[in-house]
């Protein structure tokens, strides 16, 4: 445990793995496939035979210049490729083709949301380079190799040390996944190794007015924001525990260091030495010319980006009066999000077509194992269905049965309605009816409703249901409780 006369301060810095999704692989025509038979595709370029030379992949490139801009990067007007050395079975070639002093997106920023408001996560660099393959551990004894994944886009980005905490951290990755998932140049799928997270951990502390640094650990290749969140929580308490068995662990004095996150152990675990810069020996590729980013191409990539996701549900929440949660659950789907504003703009009442999206859009596609998107209601259907639920044509309860009726059907919501004798009806003389029918059926409700404050709620509650029930959804909710409401009153006077 840390000792309470300590204070102690987390400092991190994020390096985020972002597989592009392209058809072929960064500098050869290999197809990019997750779950192709192993070693299946690839080709000489990929597995590094001599004398086979590299073709930039032009769709990564441009996907990558998306992503710098929507992280307000500072779009290189040109870049070139370095060969990064490094001797892993998974990379045949002995190099990794990447940038390092001629990054395509330089200094930048991100905002994330925290608990104290919106924060500014500066960006220091986002590169393009080419994935390693993959090493499997499955068979004792042995480790085979699997080179499918070598050669594919990989853009990598780089924070500055600005990120305070675990929690930071992992919103860090949350929102980063969001955006370029929104953005469409990746699929950022983390249990298929699409992106995968490496934070840089030390911690400052303070102790009798001096300030100390522990050295840093990058922690290897997490694949959740869970082991994000975890790691970086532990690396906190170990690295200060460190130091209070050894005052000599100190930034500079012992070295930094690559660890792995045991998530069964809730650990991380030494791995090597970290490498500096000077040990992949980067020198300019000599089979690739120099990369000239056109000033209109950047034009045309900053102009085409939309509203990103932290200010779309910002705008959700102040404008439409969304909650957090519920700005959250739509913006995190962006064609969902895109929905739901197209049945904005056909004229649904911002408030009721919040709490149908939600309540009602979201669990039919839940319960379906998809998308909104995917139950096959235009927002024209869906801002209908808002309208006449805000005018009190159908109540709450229809509403739910129309939509799940409109994912069969094509008619408009007002017509299915009337179809299956859904109007909602606010007649007062056949409302007391209902109302009449539901306390004579419900006498121990009504004594409990009468005589039991405890129960009083819960009666009321259960008369409601049963009027709801006797009118077959098509009362009015409200003038349903004023009525019972005042024979109740009644009934307690006599």
């Amino acid at each position: 445990m840390v000792e309470p006369a300590l204070e102690t301060q987390t400092i991190v810095g994020l390096e985020i793995h972002v597989q592009l999704k392209t058809a072929t692989k960064m500098f050869c025509g290999c197809p990019v496939k997750y779950d192709a038979e192993p070693n299946s595709c690839v080709c000489p370029v990929c597995l590094g035979h001599p004398g086979a030379l590299p073709v930039i992949n032009r769709q990564a490139v441009e996907a990558s210049l998306l992503v710098a801009a929507a992280l307000n990067c500072e779009i290189a007007s040109r870049t070139k490729w370095d060969r990064k050395s490094y001797y892993y079975p998974d990379m045949p070639k002995n190099y990794q083709i990447s940038q390092y002093d001629q990054p395509l997106g330089g200094p930048g920023f991100f905002e994330i949301p925290t608990a104290a408001g919106t924060k500014r996560i500066r960006i220091r660099r986002a590169h393009l380079e080419e994935d390693a393959g993959k090493n499997i551990h499955d068979t004792p004894g042995c480790t085979l190799v699997d080179l499918n994944r070598a050669g594919t886009p990989l853009l990598e980005i780089v924070t500055e040390p600005d990120i305070a905490s675990a929690d930071e951290a992992y919103s860090f990755c949350v929102e980063l996944q969001r955006l370029v998932a929104y953005l469409g140049v990746s699929e950022a799928s983390m249990q298929k190794g699409q992106m995968r997270f490496e934070p840089n951990v030390n911690v400052v502390i303070r102790q009798d007015g001096h300030e100390h640094k522990t050295p840093i650990s990058e922690v290897k290749n997490l694949n959740s924001f869970r082991s994000v969140r975890n790691a970086v929580n532990y690396e906190h308490d170990r690295q200060v525990i460190a130091w209070q068995a050894d005052p000599r662990y100190l930034f500079g004095e012992a070295p930094n260091e690559n660890r792995g996150w045991n998530d069964d152990k809730g650990v991380t675990e030494f791995q090597r030495g970290k490498e500096a810069a000077h040990d992949y020996r980067y020198f300019p590729d000599p089979d690739l010319v120099p990369l000239v980013v056109a000033d209109e191409l950047v034009r045309s990539i900053q102009t085409s980006i939309s509203e990103l996701p932290l200010a779309r549900r910002k705008r959700l929440c102040e404008e439409i009066g969304l909650t957090t949660k519920d700005a959250d659950t739509i913006v995190g789907h962006r064609p969902t999000a895109d929905l739901f504003d197209a049945a904005l703009s056909a004229g649904a009442p911002p408030d009721v077509l919040g709490k149908q999206f939600v309540n009602v859009w979201l669990r039919l596609a839940n319960d379906r194992h998809g998308e909104v998107t995917d139950l096959g209601v235009d927002a024209a259907r869906m801002a209908a269905l808002a309208t006449i639920t805000k005018r009190g044509t159908v109540n709450k309860t229809a509403a739910n049965r129309l939509a799940e009726t409109m994912l069969d059907r094509a008619e408009s919501p007002e017509h299915l309605a009337k179809e299956l004798g859904l109007i909602q009806v606010r007649d007062s003389a056949a409302t007391q009816a209902w109302v009449d029918e539901a306390f004579a059926g419900s006498e121990q409700a009504v004594r409990d409703a009468l005589t039991s404050p405890k129960k009083a709620k819960k009666a009321a509650g259960f008369l409601r249901g049963q009027v709801m029930r006797i009118s077959q959804g098509q009362a009015d909710p409200n003038l349903v409780g004023q009525l019972i409401e005042k024979k109740l009153s009644e009934a307690a006077q006599k």
